[in-house]
């Protein structure tokens, strides 16, 4: 595809002077410039024997070589491998010299500059300490995210794509939402609702932030609170997002089981008028990342809940979940067009009710464009 051979080309104009090697395992980046999808994580490391070369090798005048073990070329994904030179790994083939072979055929000598991504494994950094004596390492990703920061039409367009399976997944499942549901009832429907409509999978873990006078906040202790049973009233927060040809949505909206009180209305619209200023406030050339968090934040902080509003207005997003830059106090770098942020401001109340509200939001001279916009009114079931 052309525009992975133009990011290559533009990324290896980039390493001169920086970086004498690149290696890029399989992963985010790689994704990025070649295609080459990564596939949702296990919990446990899946080992094969040579793993630790499993990626690609990047000098600034050569064409770029994919070395893979053999299991990942029999039973990986081959998307992205046109047009790369590939070179297989057998069970029982030394690494060791395998790559020995590579870096004799791109010249790199003692002392060398290598650029590894910032999610390689600790075991090719060592091996490679090894194997080019002298070695000093860098962040290929920091001399990625020049390039990776700013989105183009067709990102854009996949981010667009990502956001309406994951507004259609939400859809589907507000249409099974009933009161005495347990929270795992309903995160494993998000999940499946997801896939049904086309992601490979949530982008991270799904998850539900449920607050009420019955339901005390407990955050990351899935094995406890799945089996809660939702009983109104109570509110259901929803944090999830849907991937797409190697890009992450994050997406959030708020359900009142059961019919909500003036407390539950007034956060809400309070979550709903703050994203509304920060979405407005994302004006490309114009303002900051930390500007537009405080434009967003001084809607809730002056109603009085600043102190519930626990976390940065928003973070860039895109071929991961979290990327720079974040939309928080400290964070000066001026935003551009094409960059692509999360606005998510919330309200969390202990024993009491909150809010939330996500969306992925493209920066424009104008003011934000959001990539989904359904949903706008608390949901209800009752």
């Amino acid at each position: 595809m052309a525009t992975y051979q133009d990011r290559m080309t533009r990324f290896r104009g980039l390493l001169p002077g920086k970086a004498d090697l690149v290696f890029i395992p399989l992963g985010t980046d790689l994704d990025y410039l070649t295609g080459i999808h990564r596939d949702i994580p296990n919990y446990g490391r899946n080992l094969h024997p040579g793993m630790w070369l499993e990626g690609a090798w990047i000098a600034p005048d050569r064409d770029p070589i994919l070395t893979i073990p053999r299991m990942t070329a029999e039973f990986g994904a081959k998307d992205g491998f046109d047009g790369l030179d590939v070179r297989v790994l057998g069970d029982w083939d030394d690494p060791v010299q395998m790559v020995q072979g590579i870096l004799k055929e791109l010249g790199i000598r003692e002392g060398a500059t290598i650029a590894t991504s910032d999610d390689a494994e600790a075991e090719s950094l060592m091996e490679l300490q090894k194997l080019v004596p002298g070695a000093r390492f860098a962040s290929a990703t920091h001399i990625l995210r020049a390039l990776r920061v700013i989105k183009d039409a067709d990102e854009i367009a996949t981010m667009r794509e990502a956001g309406r399976i994951t507004e259609a997944a939400f859809a589907d499942v507000v249409s099974k939402l009933k009161i005495g549901m347990t929270e795992l009832d309903i995160v494993a429907e998000v999940d499946f609702q997801m896939k049904r409509h086309g992601s490979l999978g949530p982008s991270f873990t799904t998850s539900l932030y449920n607050t009420g006078p019955n339901h005390p906040m407990r955050f990351g202790r899935r094995l406890e609170t799945w089996p809660r049973v939702l009983t109104a009233p109570v509110s259901v927060l929803f944090d999830f997002g849907a991937v797409l040809d190697g890009m992450c949505y994050d997406f959030g909206r708020t359900v009142s089981f059961g019919a909500p009180n003036d407390e539950q209305v007034k956060v809400h619209r309070l979550i709903m008028d703050s994203q509304r200023a920060g979405i407005a406030a994302l004006k490309a050339g114009a303002i900051t990342c930390q500007e537009v968090d405080k434009i967003a934040r001084d809607v809730i902080a002056d109603a009085g809940y600043g102190d519930k509003f626990r976390h940065r207005l928003g973070h860039g997003i895109g071929w991961d979940v979290h990327e720079p830059p974040f939309l928080t106090n400290g964070d000066e770098t001026p935003v551009e067009e094409g960059m692509i942020f999360t606005i998510e401001p919330s309200i969390f109340q202990d024993g009491n009710f909150s809010a939330r509200v996500e969306d992925c939001v493209v920066a424009r001279p104008g003011g934000g464009e959001a990539l989904t916009t359904g949903w706008q009114d608390l949901v209800v079931v009752e």
